[in-house]
């Protein structure tokens, strides 16, 4: 089947970004609509992609296929399966829940939506790109914006974050925007660089000198070839996914990042990291990854645990989520080092999970900050008595975040866990279920610090709950945290059917870790 489809929901935010190019500065709310019109074009057309996609026929469909440099055998190739479906509504959901929390933005507000619909147009273009070459372009189109949206829109922190790093606060000027986007931007350049040479290594073992993603699926690369190039696509991709210890950029860009950008930072750009490694890596190089597994479960339950850890000493709620994200990608690696169909199916849903969770989970603090101007829980107490539909939505995020049923994070979590429990290392499971203890602790104990407590008073009296179009994101993707959760069919069809036409590939392969 072969529409514009895939085109119109990757192109639909770069057209707005475009239009905004046109519009005067002063045309202030014009620049919000013509935002919000891109970004639900975009989400509308993932919703049609999943409606039409056939689960019976899986595969790839929707295919587009635009030559770009032939004679490289470069095309802007297009084409969604099962995982492309899930991640296609996490991005659109997450981009039209930041442009409404960032309807506020009075700072040069025509520049910061233009680099926001770049970046989620890349973003898009990564989760249905077939060609080795567009997927890295697009990769890096997503995320180059966030040096100048952290370190423009950014904000400094209030206090040093907790951790082993503390004692380079003052010494580096840790905890300032434009240092939080400088550490973020060189440590994603260097995982790029890395990506870079495996991609030309693919490349030019190809025999056909292709970089059609699909044809490369079909090359037999010999074993050192796959052993050089998985290392280098784990480690390019898994630095963007947070992989312990090429993480340390990650909380302190979180912390530093607008509302906006800390959601699509954690909520979807993250997850470029975590698919670029099962996308490419797993799949180009099965026998590499099979050999590989036990060190990526292994860095993975670091992972969950240190992450969790550090979330449960910060003081700054920023870095307590930022710190979460850690973990919660640990889960995503090691639902991909399992190689079986559960933990493949966990770490998609993972990813689904922990971006819409964590997108509500800065909307909130976000809203918080705002009327509070603090970030330092300590400081805070008792605002759910002026905050109800806030401590509400962020209770239930905290509820996600620690796996409790009938949220999407328990299907997630639970999957990982079982498809890691039925391999030859069912030991990643104590680890994994330590971590989402840790997770309970700290995430329950900042709600009720922050919430559930006695009547604010002082600096914290006239608090006011959610307004206007700051209602978006806690309602949407409040309301996407209980439906998937009850309701985890309605992904798991898409994942599975995917997941399992890949592990075909290495059946035997995958035995060894069972």
């Amino acid at each position: 089947m072969s529409t514009h489809l895939l085109s119109l929901v990757v192109a639909a935010p770069a057209v707005a970004a475009a239009l905004l190019l046109l519009l005067p500065r002063q045309a202030r709310l014009a620049t919000r609509w013509v935002s919000l019109c891109g970004a639900l074009t975009s989400l509308a057309g993932a919703l049609v992609v999943a409606w039409s996609w056939d689960k019976a026929k899986g595969g790839f469909q929707f295919l587009e296929d635009y030559p770009l440099v032939p004679s490289l055998g470069i095309h802007i190739k297009l084409a969604a399966d099962g995982w492309s479906v899930a991640l296609l509504l996490l991005t659109g959901l997450i981009i039209v829940t930041g442009v409404l929390a960032s309807w506020k933005v009075d700072r040069r507000d025509k520049e910061f939506f233009i680099l926001l619909l770049v970046l989620v147009s890349g973003v898009f273009g990564v989760f249905v790109s077939q060609d080795l070459f567009v997927f890295f372009l697009l990769y890096e189109i997503a995320v180059l914006p966030m040096y100048l949206l952290i370190g423009i829109w950014g904000s400094s922190h209030e206090v040093p974050p907790a951790g082993p790093f503390r004692f380079v606060w003052k010494r580096f000027a840790v905890g300032s925007r434009e240092y939080a986007a400088m550490k973020l931007t060189l440590m994603l350049l260097v995982g790029s660089a890395a990506i870079l040479v495996a991609m030309f290594v693919l490349w030019s073992h190809s025999g056909a000198r292709t970089f059609d993603l699909q044809a490369l699926q079909a090359v037999a690369f010999s074993r050192s070839t796959q052993m050089l190039v998985f290392p280098l696509v784990w480690l390019g991709f898994g630095t963007l996914a947070g992989v312990f210890p090429f993480h340390t950029w990650s909380p302190d860009g979180h912390a530093s990042a607008p509302t906006a950008v800390s959601m699509l930072h954690a909520g979807v750009l993250m997850k470029l990291g975590a698919f670029g490694v099962m996308r490419v890596g797993m799949v180009l190089a099965p026998d590499a990854a099979v050999a590989w597994a036990p060190v990526v479960g292994g860095v993975a339950v670091v992972n969950i645990l240190y992450g969790a850890l550090c979330a449960a000493s910060q003081t700054d709620l920023k870095y307590v989520i930022a710190y979460s994200s850690v973990s919660h990608m640990g889960v995503v690696m090691l639902g991909a080092a399992t190689l079986n169909a559960a933990g493949w199916n966990g770490a998609v849903y993972q990813m689904f999970a922990h971006g819409i969770m964590t997108g509500l989970f800065f909307a909130l603090v976000g809203l918080v900050y705002e009327r509070a101007h603090t970030r330092t829980i300590a400081r805070m107490g008792g605002f759910a008595h002026a905050m109800p539909a806030v401590a509400v939505c962020f209770t239930l995020a905290s509820l996600s975040s620690l796996g409790l049923p009938g949220t999407a994070g328990f299907v997630a979590e639970f999957l990982v866990f079982l498809g890691a429990a039925t391999t030859r290392f069912p030991w990643w499971t104590v680890p994994g279920v330590l971590g989402a203890f840790v997770t309970a602790v700290y995430v329950l104990r900042a709600a009720k610090t922050i919430f559930w407590g006695p009547l604010p008073t002082g600096e914290f009296a006239h608090l006011e709950d959610a307004r206007g179009t700051e209602w978006g994101a806690p309602l949407v993707l409040g309301a996407a945290l209980v439906l998937f959760g009850l309701w985890p069919r309605l992904l798991l069809d898409f994942i599975d059917v995917t997941s399992a036409a890949f592990l075909q590939r290495l059946p035997l392969l995958a035995d060894a870790l069972r």
